[in-house]
Protein backbone atom coordinates (compact mmCIF):
# COMPACT_ATOMS: atom_id res chain seq x y z
CA UNK A 1 0.00 0.00 0.00
CA UNK A 2 0.77 3.29 -0.91
CA UNK A 3 2.36 5.61 1.80
CA UNK A 4 -0.35 8.23 3.09
CA UNK A 5 0.89 11.77 3.25
CA UNK A 6 -0.48 14.39 4.70
CA UNK A 7 1.38 17.27 4.29
CA UNK A 8 0.59 17.22 0.52
CA UNK A 9 -2.36 17.40 -1.87
CA UNK A 10 -3.12 14.40 -4.22
CA UNK A 11 -4.41 14.24 -7.86
CA UNK A 12 -6.78 12.00 -9.20
CA UNK A 13 -5.12 8.91 -10.33
CA UNK A 14 -2.90 9.19 -6.87
CA UNK A 15 -6.09 9.80 -4.68
CA UNK A 16 -7.67 6.80 -6.50
CA UNK A 17 -5.08 4.37 -5.75
CA UNK A 18 -4.85 5.27 -2.25
CA UNK A 19 -8.30 4.16 -1.70
CA UNK A 20 -8.11 1.15 -3.25
CA UNK A 21 -5.34 0.22 -1.78
CA UNK A 22 -7.03 1.08 1.64
CA UNK A 23 -9.78 -1.12 0.52
CA UNK A 24 -7.48 -4.02 -0.54
CA UNK A 25 -5.43 -3.53 2.72
CA UNK A 26 -8.28 -3.62 4.94
CA UNK A 27 -10.90 -5.60 3.19
CA UNK A 28 -12.59 -6.71 7.02
CA UNK A 29 -13.13 -2.78 7.37
CA UNK A 30 -13.09 -1.23 4.32
CA UNK A 31 -14.76 -1.81 0.46
CA UNK A 32 -14.87 0.82 -2.28
CA UNK A 33 -17.44 1.54 -5.01
CA UNK A 34 -18.32 4.14 -7.55
CA UNK A 35 -21.53 6.07 -7.06
CA UNK A 36 -20.83 8.38 -10.48
CA UNK A 37 -18.77 9.90 -12.93
CA UNK A 38 -18.10 13.80 -13.37
CA UNK A 39 -18.94 16.03 -16.18
CA UNK A 40 -15.65 15.10 -17.49
CA UNK A 41 -15.99 11.19 -16.65
CA UNK A 42 -13.98 10.61 -13.79
CA UNK A 43 -15.39 8.35 -11.39
CA UNK A 44 -16.81 9.79 -7.74
CA UNK A 45 -15.77 7.34 -4.76
CA UNK A 46 -17.29 6.22 -1.82
CA UNK A 47 -15.55 4.06 1.12
CA UNK A 48 -17.95 2.32 3.07
CA UNK A 49 -15.73 1.78 6.60
CA UNK A 50 -17.31 -0.82 9.10
CA UNK A 51 -16.39 -4.13 10.25
CA UNK A 52 -18.17 -6.49 8.02
CA UNK A 53 -17.75 -9.66 10.94
CA UNK A 54 -20.26 -7.70 13.33
CA UNK A 55 -22.34 -7.37 10.18
CA UNK A 56 -23.19 -5.70 7.00
CA UNK A 57 -23.06 -1.62 6.81
CA UNK A 58 -26.53 -1.40 5.61
CA UNK A 59 -28.07 -2.92 8.68
CA UNK A 60 -26.02 -0.05 10.98
CA UNK A 61 -26.67 2.95 11.57
CA UNK A 62 -24.41 5.18 9.40
CA UNK A 63 -22.53 8.41 8.98
CA UNK A 64 -21.78 10.27 5.71
CA UNK A 65 -19.14 12.29 4.97
CA UNK A 66 -17.62 14.24 2.17
CA UNK A 67 -15.59 16.97 0.84
CA UNK A 68 -14.09 18.84 -2.44
CA UNK A 69 -17.40 19.45 -3.41
CA UNK A 70 -15.71 23.39 -4.12
CA UNK A 71 -12.86 22.75 -6.75
CA UNK A 72 -9.90 24.57 -4.78
CA UNK A 73 -10.73 23.41 -1.04
CA UNK A 74 -8.28 20.58 -1.47
CA UNK A 75 -8.01 20.62 2.09
CA UNK A 76 -11.01 19.37 2.47
CA UNK A 77 -10.97 15.58 0.59
CA UNK A 78 -7.17 15.37 2.73
CA UNK A 79 -9.41 15.62 5.76
CA UNK A 80 -11.96 13.15 4.85
CA UNK A 81 -8.83 10.60 3.42
CA UNK A 82 -7.12 11.40 7.09
CA UNK A 83 -10.23 10.45 8.94
CA UNK A 84 -10.61 6.99 6.79
CA UNK A 85 -6.97 6.30 7.28
CA UNK A 86 -7.59 6.77 11.28
CA UNK A 87 -10.46 4.55 11.08
CA UNK A 88 -8.80 1.30 9.38
CA UNK A 89 -5.50 1.67 11.43
CA UNK A 90 -6.54 2.46 15.11
CA UNK A 91 -9.45 0.03 14.74
CA UNK A 92 -8.43 -2.65 17.49
CA UNK A 93 -6.03 -0.23 19.24
CA UNK A 94 -8.34 2.72 19.95
CA UNK A 95 -11.82 1.96 21.99
CA UNK A 96 -14.00 4.42 20.01
CA UNK A 97 -13.11 3.51 16.86
CA UNK A 98 -13.67 -0.08 17.35
CA UNK A 99 -16.99 0.51 18.81
CA UNK A 100 -17.49 2.71 15.95
CA UNK A 101 -16.98 0.38 13.29
CA UNK A 102 -18.38 -2.63 15.21
CA UNK A 103 -21.47 -1.00 15.76
CA UNK A 104 -21.78 1.84 12.98
CA UNK A 105 -21.04 2.55 9.50
CA UNK A 106 -19.14 5.28 7.95
CA UNK A 107 -19.93 6.64 3.90
CA UNK A 108 -17.15 8.66 3.20
CA UNK A 109 -17.06 10.54 -0.47
CA UNK A 110 -13.05 12.26 -0.07
CA UNK A 111 -13.75 14.37 -3.48
CA UNK A 112 -17.36 15.09 -4.85
CA UNK A 113 -15.82 17.00 -7.80
CA UNK A 114 -13.08 15.61 -8.78
CA UNK A 115 -12.58 18.02 -12.24
CA UNK A 116 -12.65 20.42 -10.35
CA UNK A 117 -10.09 19.32 -8.17
CA UNK A 118 -7.91 18.48 -10.76
CA UNK A 119 -7.80 22.04 -12.40
CA UNK A 120 -6.72 23.76 -9.41
CA UNK A 121 -3.88 20.93 -8.66
CA UNK A 122 -2.89 21.30 -12.15
CA UNK A 123 1.17 21.99 -12.70
CA UNK A 124 -0.68 25.30 -14.31
CA UNK A 125 -3.53 25.81 -11.98
CA UNK A 126 -6.79 26.88 -12.88
CA UNK A 127 -9.56 27.92 -10.76
CA UNK A 128 -13.29 27.25 -10.49
CA UNK A 129 -15.96 27.61 -8.51
CA UNK A 130 -16.70 24.24 -8.36
CA UNK A 131 -17.75 22.49 -11.70
CA UNK A 132 -15.95 22.35 -15.31
CA UNK A 133 -19.31 22.01 -17.13
CA UNK A 134 -19.59 25.74 -18.85
CA UNK A 135 -22.82 27.55 -17.54
CA UNK A 136 -25.09 29.38 -18.17
CA UNK A 137 -23.96 30.16 -21.03
CA UNK A 138 -21.17 28.01 -23.52
CA UNK A 139 -19.45 31.32 -24.40
CA UNK A 140 -16.30 32.90 -22.81
CA UNK A 141 -16.28 36.60 -22.19
CA UNK A 142 -14.04 38.28 -25.01
CA UNK A 143 -12.54 41.20 -23.05
CA UNK A 144 -11.37 40.89 -19.86
CA UNK A 145 -8.74 39.19 -17.29
CA UNK A 146 -9.05 35.28 -17.62
CA UNK A 147 -7.10 34.35 -14.01
CA UNK A 148 -3.94 32.04 -14.52
CA UNK A 149 -0.51 31.44 -13.67
CA UNK A 150 0.88 34.16 -16.48
CA UNK A 151 4.27 33.90 -15.22
CA UNK A 152 4.67 30.21 -15.17
CA UNK A 153 5.66 29.72 -11.49
CA UNK A 154 3.02 27.60 -10.66
CA UNK A 155 1.14 30.01 -8.59
CA UNK A 156 -1.88 32.28 -8.95
CA UNK A 157 -0.74 35.48 -7.21
CA UNK A 158 -1.66 39.56 -7.54
CA UNK A 159 -1.07 41.34 -10.18
CA UNK A 160 -0.52 45.52 -9.22
CA UNK A 161 -0.37 47.97 -11.47
CA UNK A 162 0.01 51.88 -10.08
CA UNK A 163 -3.05 54.17 -10.70
CA UNK A 164 -3.46 57.57 -9.12
CA UNK A 165 -6.90 56.86 -8.12
CA UNK A 166 -5.98 53.06 -7.44
CA UNK A 167 -7.96 51.86 -4.11
CA UNK A 168 -4.97 50.30 -2.45
CA UNK A 169 -1.78 51.72 -1.17
CA UNK A 170 1.60 50.40 0.79
CA UNK A 171 1.44 49.63 4.73
CA UNK A 172 3.71 52.11 6.18
CA UNK A 173 5.19 49.01 8.51
CA UNK A 174 5.42 46.73 5.58
CA UNK A 175 5.88 48.13 2.07
CA UNK A 176 5.20 44.87 0.62
CA UNK A 177 1.23 44.84 2.06
CA UNK A 178 -1.69 46.17 -0.06
CA UNK A 179 -3.95 48.31 2.13
CA UNK A 180 -6.89 50.19 1.35
CA UNK A 181 -6.78 53.82 1.40
CA UNK A 182 -8.78 55.77 3.57
CA UNK A 183 -11.94 57.47 1.87
CA UNK A 184 -10.84 61.08 2.11
CA UNK A 185 -7.15 60.07 1.10
CA UNK A 186 -4.48 61.55 -1.21
CA UNK A 187 -1.51 62.63 -2.31
CA UNK A 188 0.54 59.04 -1.89
CA UNK A 189 0.93 56.42 -4.87
CA UNK A 190 -1.63 54.22 -4.81
CA UNK A 191 -2.92 50.78 -7.19
CA UNK A 192 -5.01 49.01 -9.04
CA UNK A 193 -4.86 45.22 -7.55
CA UNK A 194 -5.92 42.07 -10.11
CA UNK A 195 -5.68 38.24 -10.09
CA UNK A 196 -2.89 37.14 -11.67
CA UNK A 197 -4.07 36.41 -14.94
CA UNK A 198 -4.05 36.96 -18.59
CA UNK A 199 -5.47 39.93 -20.30
CA UNK A 200 -7.62 39.97 -23.54
CA UNK A 201 -7.87 43.10 -25.83
CA UNK A 202 -7.05 45.67 -23.36
CA UNK A 203 -8.16 49.29 -24.44
CA UNK A 204 -5.56 51.04 -22.38
CA UNK A 205 -7.77 52.65 -19.60
CA UNK A 206 -10.30 50.33 -18.52
CA UNK A 207 -9.90 46.93 -16.81
CA UNK A 208 -12.44 43.81 -15.64
CA UNK A 209 -12.28 40.41 -14.56
CA UNK A 210 -13.70 37.85 -17.52
CA UNK A 211 -16.83 35.94 -15.64
CA UNK A 212 -15.46 32.60 -16.03
CA UNK A 213 -17.49 29.99 -18.60
CA UNK A 214 -17.74 27.70 -15.76
CA UNK A 215 -20.00 29.30 -13.15
CA UNK A 216 -21.74 26.73 -11.53
CA UNK A 217 -21.75 26.03 -7.83
CA UNK A 218 -22.55 22.29 -7.04
CA UNK A 219 -23.36 23.04 -3.65
CA UNK A 220 -26.59 25.22 -4.71
CA UNK A 221 -27.48 22.29 -6.67
CA UNK A 222 -28.81 20.40 -3.81
CA UNK A 223 -32.93 20.13 -3.68
CA UNK A 224 -33.10 22.25 -0.72
CA UNK A 225 -33.59 26.15 -1.06
CA UNK A 226 -33.05 25.49 -4.67
CA UNK A 227 -32.97 29.09 -6.22
CA UNK A 228 -32.76 30.11 -10.50
CA UNK A 229 -30.01 31.93 -11.49
CA UNK A 230 -30.88 35.56 -10.92
CA UNK A 231 -31.03 34.59 -7.34
CA UNK A 232 -28.90 31.89 -6.40
CA UNK A 233 -25.96 32.39 -8.82
CA UNK A 234 -24.23 28.68 -10.13
CA UNK A 235 -27.53 26.92 -8.96
CA UNK A 236 -27.84 25.01 -11.98
CA UNK A 237 -31.08 24.99 -14.61
CA UNK A 238 -32.97 22.70 -12.03
CA UNK A 239 -31.87 20.67 -8.81
CA UNK A 240 -29.24 17.98 -8.97
CA UNK A 241 -29.37 18.92 -12.89
CA UNK A 242 -25.37 18.05 -12.64
CA UNK A 243 -24.36 14.78 -12.42
CA UNK A 244 -22.00 14.95 -9.25
CA UNK A 245 -24.95 16.01 -7.00
CA UNK A 246 -27.08 13.56 -9.12
CA UNK A 247 -25.00 10.83 -8.09
CA UNK A 248 -24.39 12.19 -4.49
CA UNK A 249 -28.29 12.70 -3.43
CA UNK A 250 -29.24 9.10 -5.10
CA UNK A 251 -26.84 7.39 -3.01
CA UNK A 252 -27.73 9.40 0.18
CA UNK A 253 -31.63 8.65 -0.23
CA UNK A 254 -30.86 4.97 -1.28
CA UNK A 255 -29.03 4.43 2.39
CA UNK A 256 -31.83 5.01 4.47
CA UNK A 257 -29.37 4.10 7.45
CA UNK A 258 -27.41 7.54 7.43
CA UNK A 259 -28.40 9.24 10.78
CA UNK A 260 -25.96 12.32 10.17
CA UNK A 261 -23.57 13.76 7.82
CA UNK A 262 -20.54 16.40 7.80
CA UNK A 263 -19.22 17.81 4.82
CA UNK A 264 -15.88 19.59 4.53
CA UNK A 265 -15.18 22.85 2.59
CA UNK A 266 -12.37 25.48 3.19
CA UNK A 267 -12.05 28.06 4.78
CA UNK A 268 -13.00 30.33 7.86
CA UNK A 269 -12.57 27.81 10.96
CA UNK A 270 -15.85 27.85 12.03
CA UNK A 271 -18.78 24.78 12.37
CA UNK A 272 -21.96 25.59 10.36
CA UNK A 273 -25.45 24.17 11.34
CA UNK A 274 -28.57 24.96 9.63
CA UNK A 275 -30.80 26.64 8.94
CA UNK A 276 -29.42 28.94 5.86
CA UNK A 277 -32.93 30.46 4.95
CA UNK A 278 -34.24 30.64 8.71
CA UNK A 279 -34.49 31.01 12.47
CA UNK A 280 -33.45 28.80 14.93
CA UNK A 281 -37.16 29.99 16.63
CA UNK A 282 -38.34 27.77 13.38
CA UNK A 283 -36.46 24.82 13.97
CA UNK A 284 -37.80 22.21 16.22
CA UNK A 285 -36.89 22.58 19.70
CA UNK A 286 -35.36 18.96 20.34
CA UNK A 287 -33.62 19.44 17.16
CA UNK A 288 -32.33 22.50 18.06
CA UNK A 289 -31.07 21.44 21.23
CA UNK A 290 -28.84 18.35 20.16
CA UNK A 291 -27.37 20.99 16.94
CA UNK A 292 -26.79 22.77 20.26
CA UNK A 293 -24.91 19.97 21.67
CA UNK A 294 -23.40 18.72 19.42
CA UNK A 295 -21.63 22.40 18.40
CA UNK A 296 -20.55 22.66 22.14
CA UNK A 297 -19.14 19.20 21.56
CA UNK A 298 -17.26 20.26 18.10
CA UNK A 299 -15.84 23.43 19.85
CA UNK A 300 -14.54 21.57 22.64
CA UNK A 301 -12.61 19.47 20.64
CA UNK A 302 -11.69 21.53 17.30
CA UNK A 303 -11.20 24.96 19.28
CA UNK A 304 -13.82 25.88 16.19
CA UNK A 305 -16.87 28.17 17.11
CA UNK A 306 -20.10 26.32 16.41
CA UNK A 307 -22.77 28.49 14.88
CA UNK A 308 -26.31 28.97 12.63
CA UNK A 309 -25.76 29.65 9.04
CA UNK A 310 -28.74 32.25 8.86
CA UNK A 311 -27.84 33.82 12.15
CA UNK A 312 -23.92 33.95 11.64
CA UNK A 313 -22.69 33.06 8.33
CA UNK A 314 -24.97 34.51 5.42
CA UNK A 315 -23.10 36.09 2.36
CA UNK A 316 -25.85 39.10 2.35
CA UNK A 317 -28.96 39.79 4.46
CA UNK A 318 -31.26 39.00 1.68
CA UNK A 319 -29.20 35.73 0.14
CA UNK A 320 -29.47 32.46 0.51
CA UNK A 321 -26.36 30.05 0.52
CA UNK A 322 -28.58 26.51 0.18
CA UNK A 323 -26.19 23.42 0.37
CA UNK A 324 -25.85 20.09 1.42
CA UNK A 325 -26.20 20.26 5.15
CA UNK A 326 -29.62 21.97 4.74
CA UNK A 327 -30.65 19.36 2.17
CA UNK A 328 -29.63 16.56 4.51
CA UNK A 329 -31.38 18.01 7.41
CA UNK A 330 -33.92 19.95 6.14
CA UNK A 331 -35.30 16.84 3.69
CA UNK A 332 -33.82 14.23 4.93
CA UNK A 333 -34.12 14.67 8.66
CA UNK A 334 -31.23 13.65 9.30
CA UNK A 335 -28.47 16.07 11.11
CA UNK A 336 -25.86 17.42 9.29
CA UNK A 337 -22.93 19.86 9.78
CA UNK A 338 -20.31 21.77 7.55
CA UNK A 339 -16.82 21.92 8.39
CA UNK A 340 -14.79 25.15 7.39
CA UNK A 341 -11.54 24.07 7.61
CA UNK A 342 -9.13 26.72 8.53
CA UNK A 343 -8.59 30.07 9.54
CA UNK A 344 -5.78 32.27 8.57
CA UNK A 345 -7.19 35.10 11.12
CA UNK A 346 -7.35 32.82 13.94
CA UNK A 347 -3.73 31.91 13.15
CA UNK A 348 -2.98 35.29 13.42
CA UNK A 349 -4.14 36.02 16.48
CA UNK A 350 -7.47 37.82 15.48
CA UNK A 351 -10.01 36.35 17.87
CA UNK A 352 -13.03 38.42 17.67
CA UNK A 353 -13.79 38.59 14.15
CA UNK A 354 -17.41 37.91 12.03
CA UNK A 355 -16.63 35.51 9.41
CA UNK A 356 -18.56 36.95 6.25
CA UNK A 357 -18.61 40.43 7.78
CA UNK A 358 -14.15 40.61 7.98
CA UNK A 359 -14.06 40.28 4.25
CA UNK A 360 -16.61 43.34 3.52
CA UNK A 361 -14.65 44.94 5.91
CA UNK A 362 -11.90 45.30 8.82
CA UNK A 363 -8.78 47.36 9.68
CA UNK A 364 -5.54 47.45 8.48
CA UNK A 365 -4.29 46.45 11.76
CA UNK A 366 -5.53 43.09 10.82
CA UNK A 367 -4.07 43.20 7.78
CA UNK A 368 -0.72 43.87 9.35
CA UNK A 369 -1.23 40.87 11.84
CA UNK A 370 -1.68 38.67 9.11
CA UNK A 371 1.50 39.55 7.06
CA UNK A 372 3.36 39.55 10.19
CA UNK A 373 1.74 35.59 11.13
CA UNK A 374 3.27 35.31 7.47
CA UNK A 375 6.84 36.40 7.79
CA UNK A 376 6.97 35.20 11.72
CA UNK A 377 5.49 31.74 11.22
CA UNK A 378 5.72 30.66 7.76
CA UNK A 379 8.67 32.29 6.22
CA UNK A 380 6.89 34.24 3.99
CA UNK A 381 4.54 31.27 2.13
CA UNK A 382 1.76 33.03 2.57
CA UNK A 383 2.55 36.36 1.07
CA UNK A 384 5.47 37.33 -1.72
CA UNK A 385 7.41 40.16 -2.16
CA UNK A 386 6.09 42.55 -5.61
CA UNK A 387 8.49 41.34 -8.79
CA UNK A 388 8.48 43.45 -12.20
CA UNK A 389 6.86 41.88 -14.85
CA UNK A 390 6.19 42.73 -18.03
CA UNK A 391 2.83 41.83 -19.22
CA UNK A 392 1.95 40.84 -22.29
CA UNK A 393 -1.11 42.93 -22.61
CA UNK A 394 -0.94 45.33 -19.96
CA UNK A 395 3.18 46.39 -19.74
CA UNK A 396 5.39 46.84 -16.55
CA UNK A 397 3.22 45.18 -13.80
CA UNK A 398 4.75 43.70 -10.97
CA UNK A 399 3.19 40.00 -9.41
CA UNK A 400 3.39 39.07 -5.43
CA UNK A 401 0.95 39.56 -2.83
CA UNK A 402 -1.27 36.86 -1.01
CA UNK A 403 -1.38 32.78 -1.98
CA UNK A 404 -5.02 32.36 -1.19
CA UNK A 405 -5.06 28.63 -2.35
CA UNK A 406 -1.73 27.47 -0.10
CA UNK A 407 -2.38 30.04 2.78
CA UNK A 408 -6.04 31.01 2.61
CA UNK A 409 -8.14 28.53 0.85
CA UNK A 410 -6.24 25.85 2.02
CA UNK A 411 -3.94 26.07 5.55
CA UNK A 412 -0.08 25.46 4.32
CA UNK A 413 1.47 22.23 3.57
CA UNK A 414 3.20 22.51 6.72
CA UNK A 415 -0.19 22.62 8.94
CA UNK A 416 -2.15 20.53 7.00
CA UNK A 417 -1.87 17.68 9.03
CA UNK A 418 -2.48 19.22 12.16
CA UNK A 419 -5.37 21.01 11.10
CA UNK A 420 -7.47 18.09 9.45
CA UNK A 421 -6.36 16.20 12.82
CA UNK A 422 -8.54 18.50 15.04
CA UNK A 423 -12.24 16.44 13.50
CA UNK A 424 -12.34 12.77 13.74
CA UNK A 425 -13.17 12.38 17.29
CA UNK A 426 -15.87 15.36 16.78
CA UNK A 427 -17.30 12.79 13.85
CA UNK A 428 -16.68 9.97 16.06
CA UNK A 429 -18.78 11.16 18.59
CA UNK A 430 -21.40 12.20 16.35
CA UNK A 431 -21.34 8.71 14.85
CA UNK A 432 -21.83 7.08 18.15
CA UNK A 433 -24.66 9.58 19.86
CA UNK A 434 -26.73 7.93 16.83
CA UNK A 435 -29.78 5.58 17.58
CA UNK A 436 -28.83 1.45 17.96
CA UNK A 437 -31.00 -1.35 18.46
CA UNK A 438 -29.99 -4.09 20.80
CA UNK A 439 -31.71 -7.46 21.44
CA UNK A 440 -32.33 -8.07 25.31
CA UNK A 441 -34.24 -10.91 25.57
CA UNK A 442 -35.75 -13.21 23.21
CA UNK A 443 -37.35 -16.33 24.06
CA UNK A 444 -39.52 -19.26 23.74
CA UNK A 445 -42.28 -20.57 26.20
CA UNK A 446 -44.27 -23.85 25.52
CA UNK A 447 -47.73 -23.70 26.19
CA UNK A 448 -48.76 -27.16 25.58
CA UNK A 449 -51.05 -28.30 22.24
CA UNK A 450 -48.19 -27.66 20.13
CA UNK A 451 -48.53 -23.83 20.70
CA UNK A 452 -45.57 -21.37 22.23
CA UNK A 453 -45.18 -18.26 23.15
CA UNK A 454 -42.57 -16.47 21.74
CA UNK A 455 -40.79 -12.92 23.61
CA UNK A 456 -38.66 -10.19 21.51
CA UNK A 457 -37.22 -7.37 23.87
CA UNK A 458 -35.53 -4.74 22.47
CA UNK A 459 -34.11 -1.59 22.79
CA UNK A 460 -32.74 1.56 21.59
CA UNK A 461 -29.00 1.95 23.33
CA UNK A 462 -27.93 5.59 21.08
CA UNK A 463 -28.30 9.12 22.60
CA UNK A 464 -30.97 10.07 19.80
CA UNK A 465 -34.35 8.45 19.24
CA UNK A 466 -35.03 6.13 16.56
CA UNK A 467 -36.07 8.88 14.48
CA UNK A 468 -33.56 10.92 15.11
CA UNK A 469 -35.13 14.41 14.59
CA UNK A 470 -38.25 15.90 14.72
CA UNK A 471 -37.99 17.42 11.29
CA UNK A 472 -37.88 13.41 9.70
CA UNK A 473 -41.22 13.10 11.55
CA UNK A 474 -42.55 15.59 10.52
CA UNK A 475 -41.44 15.45 6.49
CA UNK A 476 -42.74 11.52 7.31
CA UNK A 477 -38.94 10.15 6.20
CA UNK A 478 -38.64 8.01 8.91
CA UNK A 479 -40.56 4.57 9.73
CA UNK A 480 -41.03 3.17 12.98
CA UNK A 481 -39.20 -0.29 14.03
CA UNK A 482 -40.22 -3.04 12.46
CA UNK A 483 -40.80 -6.63 14.04
CA UNK A 484 -40.68 -9.87 11.48
CA UNK A 485 -41.19 -13.78 12.15
CA UNK A 486 -40.13 -16.12 9.91
CA UNK A 487 -41.90 -19.48 10.62
CA UNK A 488 -40.54 -22.44 9.22
CA UNK A 489 -42.76 -24.66 6.64
CA UNK A 490 -45.81 -26.45 8.76
CA UNK A 491 -45.95 -23.68 11.67
CA UNK A 492 -48.44 -20.92 11.83
CA UNK A 493 -49.14 -18.22 13.77
CA UNK A 494 -51.75 -17.96 16.38
CA UNK A 495 -52.13 -14.35 17.80
CA UNK A 496 -50.05 -11.46 16.82
CA UNK A 497 -48.36 -10.38 13.53
CA UNK A 498 -45.95 -11.56 11.13
CA UNK A 499 -44.32 -8.28 10.60
CA UNK A 500 -45.88 -5.29 12.43
CA UNK A 501 -44.99 -1.57 12.80
CA UNK A 502 -43.71 -1.23 16.69
CA UNK A 503 -43.02 2.64 16.35
CA UNK A 504 -40.01 4.99 17.50
CA UNK A 505 -37.94 4.34 20.48
CA UNK A 506 -36.65 7.08 22.69
CA UNK A 507 -33.10 7.58 23.07
CA UNK A 508 -31.14 9.73 26.04
CA UNK A 509 -31.04 12.90 24.43
CA UNK A 510 -34.47 14.92 25.44
CA UNK A 511 -34.60 13.34 29.21
CA UNK A 512 -34.19 15.91 31.67
CA UNK A 513 -31.58 16.70 34.69
CA UNK A 514 -32.46 14.88 38.18
CA UNK A 515 -33.72 17.78 39.58
CA UNK A 516 -35.96 18.67 37.18
CA UNK A 517 -39.61 19.50 38.14
CA UNK A 518 -41.00 18.00 34.96
CA UNK A 519 -41.91 13.93 35.43
CA UNK A 520 -40.61 11.29 33.11
CA UNK A 521 -43.77 9.22 33.40
CA UNK A 522 -42.30 6.54 30.74
CA UNK A 523 -38.91 5.58 32.17
CA UNK A 524 -38.43 2.91 29.16
CA UNK A 525 -39.12 4.55 26.03
CA UNK A 526 -36.33 3.28 24.54
CA UNK A 527 -37.33 -0.16 25.40
CA UNK A 528 -40.07 -2.19 24.04
CA UNK A 529 -41.63 -5.78 24.10
CA UNK A 530 -43.67 -7.88 22.23
CA UNK A 531 -45.04 -11.49 21.93
CA UNK A 532 -46.77 -13.94 19.76
CA UNK A 533 -48.27 -17.04 19.79
CA UNK A 534 -46.92 -19.60 17.09
CA UNK A 535 -48.24 -23.45 16.54
CA UNK A 536 -45.05 -25.01 15.52
CA UNK A 537 -43.48 -29.18 15.96
CA UNK A 538 -41.12 -29.22 18.92
CA UNK A 539 -37.22 -28.44 17.55
CA UNK A 540 -39.20 -26.18 14.90
CA UNK A 541 -36.20 -22.71 14.48
CA UNK A 542 -38.18 -19.71 14.14
CA UNK A 543 -36.63 -16.14 13.02
CA UNK A 544 -37.32 -13.20 14.90
CA UNK A 545 -35.83 -9.46 13.10
CA UNK A 546 -36.41 -6.55 14.42
CA UNK A 547 -35.34 -3.67 12.38
CA UNK A 548 -35.18 0.07 11.81
CA UNK A 549 -34.05 2.03 8.57
CA UNK A 550 -31.93 4.24 10.95
CA UNK A 551 -30.92 2.70 14.11
CA UNK A 552 -30.37 -0.67 12.69
CA UNK A 553 -31.03 -4.47 12.58
CA UNK A 554 -31.32 -7.01 15.28
CA UNK A 555 -31.90 -10.70 14.61
CA UNK A 556 -32.50 -13.71 16.85
CA UNK A 557 -33.30 -17.00 16.38
CA UNK A 558 -35.89 -19.93 18.54
CA UNK A 559 -35.61 -23.11 18.97
CA UNK A 560 -38.62 -24.25 19.64
CA UNK A 561 -38.91 -27.15 22.81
Amino acid sequence: MPQIAFDRFYRYAELTEILHALAREYPHLAAIETIGKSHEGRDIFVLTVTNVQTGPASEKPAFWIDGNIHSTEVAASAAALYFVNMLVTQYGNDADVTRALDTRAFYVCPRVNPDGAEWALADKPKWVRSSTRPYPFDEQDVEGLSVEDIDGDGRILQMRIEDPNGLWKAHPQAPNLMVRREPTEIGGTYYRILPEGRYDHYDGYTLKIKRPRQQLDLNRNFPASWRQEFEQQGAGPYPTSEPEIRAFVDFVVRHPNITAGTSFHTWSGVLLRPFEHMPDDDMDAEDLWFYQRAGRKGTEVTGYPAISVFHEFRYHPKSVIGGTSDWIYEHLGAFSWVVEIWSPMREAGLSDYKFIDWFRDHSIDDDLALYRWNVDKLGGAAHHGWKPFQHPQLGAIEIGGWDRFHAFGNPPLSLLEREIGKFPRWLLWQALCSPALELVHAGSERLGDGTYKLTLVIQNVGWLPTYVTKRALARKTVRGVFAELELPEGASLATGKLREDIGQLEGKAYKHTGVSFWPDYNVTDDRVKREWIVRAEEGATIGITARHERAGTVHASLVLG
